[in-house]
């Protein structure tokens, strides 16, 4: 059926694709996606507050050694993402459920394709002594909010490069093997503080939280 040919009813059914695409609020893939949460532990100090980080176990396969939020992978146990939070939150720091006060979520980081990140912001309870475990844990240390309000965060080109699975079926695309696949490029933040450097996930995940907060003072 041609252009011209539409009638008053094709009009209605176009009006209602509009109205689903418009109150389409999905991330597409976020429902496959694996899952994680963290939660950017806030910590009274005097009139204002610190930020606590971990750094992580060299005992573990993956990133030892490296600086980051409490969290972890959503499990079936968990009836939220800010329960994974709070769960994580207790089995890294050795924190006691109720000095964890969850304030809110921020927006969520894509990590990869098939790794969706969802960061919360909470206040842990003054006086609370973290015993962190060892297993995942080689130690905690804080930063002051005001420090890192005044910090540009240094930035870094990182790139990646396809390379598609033996079997990818090149023979249903143009050019085949010679098809041109494009380079991602990440852009890193890299703070440094006392000797420690945050960089990666964490950092851009804490970028954007300090964001927020230099936002909201100068509005």
């Amino acid at each position: 059926m041609g252009k011209n040919s539409w009638t008053a009813g094709d009009q209605m059914d176009l009006n209602s694709i509009q109205r689903r695409i418009e109150n389409d609020g999905t991330i597409m893939g976020e429902d496959v996606a694996m899952k994680s949460s963290v939660l950017i532990p806030l910590i009274p100090k005097d009139d204002t507050w610190d930020i606590l980080l971990e750094v992580r176990s060299e005992q573990l396969s993956r990133q030892p050694g490296d600086v980051c939020f409490p969290g972890g992978r959503s499990e079936k146990i968990d009836a939220s993402l800010r329960e994974t939070a709070i769960r994580e939150t207790c089995e890294e720091l050795g924190v006691p459920r109720e000095s964890i006060k969850v304030i809110g979520r921020m927006g969520t980081c894509i990590a990869t394709s098939d790794l969706f990140i969802y960061p919360f912001v909470g206040e842990i309870e003054s006086g609370t002594v973290p015993i962190p475990n060892p297993e995942e844990v080689a130690e905690v240390f804080t930063v002051p909010l005001p420090w890192l309000m005044k910090q540009m965060p240094e930035k870094y080109t990182l790139s990646l490069s396809a390379n598609p699975d033996q079997n990818f079926p090149f023979e249903r695309i143009v050019s085949g093997h010679n098809y041109s696949f494009r380079d991602r490029k990440i852009i890193e933040p890299f703070y440094d503080y006392k000797g420690r450097t945050i960089w990666g996930l964490t950092a851009r995940i804490l970028e954007h939280f300090v964001s927020l907060m230099n936002h909201r003072m100068f509005e």
